[in-house]
Parts: C-alpha cells; structure tokens; sequence
C-alpha cells in the first residue's frame, strides 16, 4: 500500500475482523477485551503494513488527542531528566504520548505554552515551571483543564501537585551538619518566587532554630547556576564570619560553592563542609563527592502521570476533586563534603 495511508479499514480487511476489534486491540486501554491470538495478528499486519493511527483524525471524532503537554521551567536543568522518564513510564502504557515544551523561567513564554497546549486538542498538562503566584495556572484552573504541577507549588491549595517535601529535605541536611558539630551554618537559596526555595529556606531556618542556633547567613540568589552559587559563597566569605557549613539550595549552587571555596584557597570540608540539593547525576563523581539531598524525581514522574489520569478518567476520590497535592520523601546521600568540625589540622 505504497503511497497510501494505511487505515483501520484496510488492517480489519487483511486480517478479517470487524474495524471495531482493530482499533481495540490497538488501543492499550481497551486491548484486554481482545485476544491475545487476534491482538498479535492485528499488530502483525500493522507493522508489515506500515500502519501508524491518526491522531488528528481520532481527535476530531472523540474529542480526544491521547497526548499530554508538559512544561518545564528549562530544558538544560538536570533536575527533569528522571521526572520525565516517570511521566513516560506510566502515560506510555495508558496509550498516551508527551510532548514537552520549556519556558525557560519567562512568563510569557509560559503563556505561550498554554496557548499551544489548548489549540492543539492536549488533553491535559503536567506542568513543572510553576511560580509562587503564577497566573497561568490561575488560567488552567479557570478553564477547567487537566492539571498536574510537578515538583513546584503555587502558594494557592486548590491544584493537583506532586512535589518533594522540602522543607524535611532541609532538615536533613541541617540535622546531620549540625551532628557533625557545625553551628555557624550558612543556606544559599534561589528566587523566593519559587516553592522549592521557599520551603528550603522555611526548613532551614526551623531546623536552626530548632537547635538554638541562628539562621541569620542566609544568601538570596536569582538563579539555581553554578555561577549564582560561586557569586553568592563569595560574599559570605567576605563576610569574615567563620562559617564552617554551607547548606545549599541546589546541587549546582552547591558546584559554585565548591568553586569560590577553591578560588580563595580554602578547602572543602577541611574548612568548609558542604552540603545541595536533589542529587543530580554525577555529584558522586565530582572531588570532593558532594553530600547532598536525594530527591526521588523518578517516583515525582510516575505519581503526576497517575494523578493526571486519575483526572481525564474521573477516578479521582472525592477529597481529591478540590486540589491534591502529594509529597514524596526525601533523603540524604552522605558524601566527602562533609566532615566533623575540626576533623583535619595541618
């Protein structure tokens, strides 16, 4: 069938079934009330026939694309890699594909976004470049359109998210430098405007106090770079405080710390323990192996898919229906950045 698109019509003719059981047995959603003997000729005749479904034509007919938009904050952030393979993993076996869009933290990018996800007939969104007060979700939800947020919040209650509990991410940090004898703690943080910031820094200025200790080396960034962390440790060691810990907010702030401890001949953790966040990969390759705050992105992808689907099949609960915001359980990868106070002397 050189030439011509293959239909449904053309597989049910070669494999002699009605095109009620083709389009079933090629539908994950409805295959099991197939055969498995009708199902493997099906998809024999579909792959010597070079089928591929129409989506656009099964979207005009049922109203329904089998395609969900995701939108990260930037497409360079190492952070999304394992979230969108937990995405994949699930919405691939419920038949549905994801394409991803980057707003690279510009709002009327984000906009954007949202506008080609609405034109195209996406049946929902995992959105993932959320801000504190962010007027495209306030748009989404308006609209009633599918929505999941993924790994960020918005300061509102009324939305399906899944994100890490950062606040007891911190914690863990804070409790392990502190048992190790530190007390003069610094945090470097990113954009306020950001959930995961803002809960970081909420953890760590709870934990300090907790232990009587005063939260008050605290160094506000605009971005998670490498470069906003090496600015950032800079300052606080003009500051001449005796800093003998720095918990920061994310792995690559925590990269420039590393790189501004370094460039003013000091050493980490003979001087200077530290300690990021989220565990990217590689940061126990890196010298010294960074300690740091696992977060499980992997089981963030795969719970957002399962809510989002929760969604378009209406199998929520019914204390889900208003909002549901669900948090994973960090924990603490303990590398070569952190030592006890005093632990080397020349």
């Amino acid at each position: 069938m050189t030439g011509k698109r293959v239909t449904i019509k053309d597989l049910a003719r070669a494999v002699g079934v009605n095109p009620s059981t083709v389009s079933r047995a090629l539908n994950p959603s409805t295959r099991h009330l197939i055969t498995e003997e009708v199902i493997e000729k099906i998809t024999r005749a579909a792959d010597e026939m070079g089928y591929f479904p129409n989506r656009m034509a099964a979207a005009l007919v049922h109203n329904k694309s089998h395609t969900i938009g995701l939108i990260i904050s930037t497409i360079t952030n190492p952070v999304f890699p394992p979230v969108v393979c937990g995405l994949e993993e699930v919405l691939y076996k419920a038949g549905y594909t994801l394409v991803t869009m980057s707003s690279n933290n510009i709002e009327d990018y984000e906009r954007t976004a949202y506008g080609r996800i609405r034109e195209r007939a996406i049946d929902g969104c995992i959105l993932a470049s959320a801000v504190r007060q962010d007027p495209v979700v306030d748009e989404f939800l308006k609209q009633g359109f599918p929505l999941v947020l993924v790994n960020r919040m918005t300061d509102r209650q009324d939305v399906h998210a899944v994100i890490n509990d950062d606040e007891a991410g911190m914690r863990l940090a804070i409790d392990h430098l502190t048992g190790l004898g530190h007390r003069k703690i610094a945090h470097i943080t990113g954009p306020m405007e950001v959930s995961t910031c803002f809960a970081r820094l909420q953890g760590f200025t709870a934990s300090m106090k907790s232990k009587g200790l005063s939260p008050e080396y605290v160094m506000h960034t605009t971005s998670f770079t490498a470069e906003a962390g090496f600015r950032a440790m800079k300052e606080l060691l003009a500051l001449k405080a005796d800093i003998t810990a720095v918990a920061a907010g994310s792995d690559l702030l925590a990269l420039g710390c590393l790189d501004a401890i370094r460039d003013a001949g000091l050493s980490c953790p003979a001087d200077i323990s530290v300690t990021g966040y989220n565990d990217i990969p590689m940061m126990d390759r890196i010298s010294p192996a960074l300690t740091t705050v696992t977060v499980p992105q992997l089981e963030i992808g795969q719970k957002a898919a399962e809510t989002l689907l929760a969604l378009l099949e209406g199998t929520e609960k019914d204390d889900e229906k208003r909002g549901n915001i669900i948090k994973v359980t960090p924990s603490l990868s303990i590398r070569e950045s952190t030592r006890p106070v005093g632990w080397w002397s020349p």
